[in-house]
Parts: structure tokens; C-alpha cells; sequence
């Protein structure tokens, strides 16, 4: 048997307000799936975010605990509880805490790998809404980094 850490508050938060933990994923975990990626994010009250981004993978997140919305392209949608949801592979993304708790979810990707995004907000390198990608949809809140 195998057990993994996934217990993302107690790692240091990303730039965009969120703590993110990957227990099943290559290279990085004693759990070594080789088609998908596992993991637990939380992002911080009124605005943490997983920021603008795209990825290669395609993805599946399942909401626990809190509110928020996601922006897909130039869709906008809201997020609660016990609601799975997904991105395609390649479009824009983000996701934003919208309440004034954390906000819980699981997510899982595939084909296992690193997702670029992850690097690229610690180097300050991530897209620019607008300048780099695609702008936010209208009623989207802002960017947070």
C-alpha cells in the first residue's frame, strides 16, 4: 500500500491565493500514475485564484466546499458544491473564489505531467488577459496577479 501527503493547507500559497496538492502524479508523488493526474486545491476567500492559463491536458474538477466561477474562453459559469466540472484541452481557464470561505476542490488530468501554468505564476510568467490571451469575459472579476 501506498499513501500519499495531500494536504494542501499546509503548503506555502502560490502567488494567486492557493494551496495545491498532487498525490497521484508522475515524478512528483510515491503514487505514480502514468495516464492521469490527481490532486486538491484550495484557494483562498474573495479571490484566490488558479490563474488565466492553458494546458495540454484535459481536466475535471469536482467542487467540495465553497463558490466560485470559472472562466472558459469567453464563457463564465458559477461553481458551488457537489458540482463536477471541466476545461478542453488548450482553451483559456480560470478559476476564482467567489465566497468568503476557501474554496475546496479535487481535480484530475490527463495524460499525466507537469502543467506549465504551475511554473510559469511562480516565475511571473503566466499569459496576460487581454495582452497575451484572450481577454476575461466582461463580467468576470479581475485577474488577481
Amino acid at each position: 500500500m501506498i499513501i500519499a501527503d495531500s494536504a494542501p493547507d499546509r503548503r506555502a500559497p502560490l502567488p494567486a491565493g492557493r494551496r495545491t496538492a498532487t498525490p497521484c502524479r508522475r515524478c512528483a508523488s510515491p503514487i505514480q500514475p502514468s495516464a492521469f493526474a490527481l490532486g486538491y486545491v484550495t484557494l483562498d476567500p474573495d479571490g484566490g485564484q488558479v490563474p488565466w492559463h492553458n494546458q495540454a491536458q484535459e481536466e475535471v474538477y469536482f467542487v467540495i466546499e465553497g463558490d466560485g466561477e470559472m472562466c472558459l474562453g469567453g464563457e463564465r459559469g458559477l461553481l458551488g458544491a457537489d458540482k463536477p466540472f471541466t476545461s478542453r484541452r488548450t482553451c483559456f481557464t480560470r478559476l476564482t473564489n467567489t465566497g468568503t470561505v476557501p474554496l475546496r476542490l479535487l481535480y484530475c488530468y490527463g495524460p499525466a505531467g507537469d502543467v506549465a501554468h504551475w511554473r510559469q505564476e511562480l516565475d511571473g510568467t503566466l499569459p496576460r488577459a487581454g495582452a497575451d490571451a484572450p481577454p476575461l469575459p466582461a463580467d468576470a472579476r479581475p485577474q488577481r496577479i
